[in-house]
């Protein structure tokens, strides 16, 4: 295949018309996998009479292949027995995605340099590279710098690495082909459906964490990366949707915070806790997740609050006298609350108690009334009158020589902010 047509098909999965990486060719094992399980599948589906048993045991192999690396091997979160490992591994093996050892590389590759061009799934390239394009190209793109020589020291590891293909071959397609033959005859259906509709599954749910993962969904807990949590995502990947908790929390064996939030990974590690398989489970502290979450709210708040019209700030607001509030009073209603003057003329006819109250009271203080000498007014009369504000009163209110002005009329407020 030409170097042209592997940039016109790299086009076409990636949707981003610009900033290609320099395809070198394609991943042909990858790529065939790709096409071949789907078909097998397909043709399955179409041709094959589909026995009970045989799709109740593809769904238990299926969650077998989806516990996988991830959660032990890639972040460490905590620490499993040897039978543990041992079925991890397989499981991983049996999903036909990589060695443990290369996949928790570009996996913490991935979140050390999230959103970058050293992340080797990097979102700003487009929904389908990330989906797929990534595994099926080799480029000049290189991903970022690592640390595994914890892996690298691991003899379980390293052995799996060098029998990757050999373990491949014999959990991702003999045992799912085998079982269901040799325990109720049902050779062609293990083989279409436990081992090529499984892998088809398995493969497009997992994609699905680094692609739609961060497109779709919501960002509880930081919204400056693109990583998301969505029920979609964790119910496609047994509980690894809810991506935005766990790149914000990678060391938490935990992806699903909260009890109620789906997550079967986790169900089964802290069932392998209780029975002594895994031990050290990791959690990151209740109160440094609650001051993620409230940020995140407290910023939509600051939106919504940036979007509400609020009274003119107070040290904006002209300063009158009393004489000059009396003056202006007489070609406006006007009215004094706590020592702010507003104009209520557009009010006036709107005024539940009716408008004689308001008219009446131009250019007098109407502090008690308000505060319940007439109406005790609800919190929105408040908010509602304060947009009404056009002056202070200065020095609050003063008492003229015939004393007729109600002793309410001494309160002011001195206020330098918004209410």
């Amino acid at each position: 295949m030409n170097s042209a047509l592997h940039m016109s098909i790299y086009q076409t999965l990636s949707g981003v018309a610009s900033n290609f990486p320099n395809i070198r060719g394609v991943r042909w094992f990858n790529l065939v996998i790709l096409l071949l399980t789907p078909s097998i599948a397909g043709i399955g589906l179409l041709t094959v009479t589909i026995r009970c048993q045989t799709m109740w045991f593809s769904a238990l192999y299926y969650v077998f292949s989806m516990l996988g690396y991830h959660r032990l091997w890639a972040h460490r979160s905590y620490n499993a027995s040897l039978p543990l490992q041992l079925f991890l591994l397989f499981g991983g093996s049996s999903a036909v995605q990589g060695s443990c050892l290369w996949w928790s590389k570009s996996h913490r590759s991935h979140h050390r340099y999230t959103d970058t061009d050293l992340d080797p799934y990097d979102s700003n390239r487009g929904l389908l590279w990330t989906h797929l394009g990534w595994l099926i190209f080799k480029t000049d793109l290189h991903s970022g710098a690592a640390d595994i020589s914890d892996l690298r020291k691991d003899s379980l590891i390293q052995f799996q690495h060098r029998w990757y293909f050999t373990l491949v071959f014999v959990f991702g397609f003999v045992l799912p082909t085998v079982i269901p033959g040799l325990l109720w005859s049902d050779w062609i259906g293990g083989f279409c459906f436990a081992a090529a509709l499984r892998l088809t599954v398995a493969h497009h749910s997992t994609f699905c964490i680094n692609s739609i993962a961060h497109y779709l969904g919501s960002t509880p807990y930081d919204d400056r990366l693109t990583p998301r949590d969505h029920f979609l995502s964790a119910i496609l990947t047994m509980g690894e949707g809810y991506h935005n908790f766990h790149h914000q929390f990678p060391m938490d064996y935990r992806n699903a915070y909260l009890w109620y939030q789906y997550d079967p990974t986790k169900w089964f590690i802290a069932l392998c806790g209780l029975t002594g398989l895994a031990n050290q489970l990791k959690v990151f502290p209740s109160n440094e997740i609650m001051k993620g979450a409230l940020t995140m709210k407290l910023k939509k708040l600051k939106h919504v609050q940036d979007s509400i019209q609020w009274p003119t700030p107070v040290d904006e607001l002209p300063i009158l006298t009393w004489d000059s509030f009396q003056e202006e009073s007489k070609t406006r209603v006007l009215i004094l609350v706590s020592g702010f003057i507003h104009d209520v003329s557009s009010f006036v006819d709107r005024h539940p108690g009716g408008a004689s109250i308001i008219t009446r009271n131009s250019g007098k203080d109407m502090t008690a009334a308000f505060f319940g000498g007439v109406y005790k007014h609800s919190n929105a009369a408040h908010n509602f009158l304060s947009m009404m504000r056009v002056g202070i009163l200065s020095g609050g209110v003063e008492m003229p020589a015939e004393n007729t002005i109600p002793p309410a009329q001494h309160l002011f407020i001195a206020e330098r902010g918004r209410p």
